[in-house]
């Protein structure tokens, strides 16, 4: 596996897994229980790690999500 992204944003995150599941892409996030024990100080971003052979429809996904995070 190979990690796709990490981020702290938490609806970022669920959308990302939601969508990357959608076109049938296994997805792994690493740190969530460090993640969740930082409390609100966002030390410890999640990671998300998705098959190298699915990677480049991953970033497909993630530019997609992305870009509806910034307006576009």
């Amino acid at each position: 596996m190979v990690e796709l992204t990490r981020t702290n944003n938490q609806v970022f995150l669920s959308w990302l897994v939601a969508h990357l599941e959608d076109v049938d892409i296994v997805v792994v996030v690493l740190d969530q229980h460090a993640s969740a024990l930082d409390g609100s100080i966002s030390a410890v971003p999640r990671r998300v790690m998705v098959d190298d052979t699915d990677l480049w429809r991953a970033r497909l996904v993630l530019a997609e999500g992305e870009a509806l995070a910034n307006g576009g």
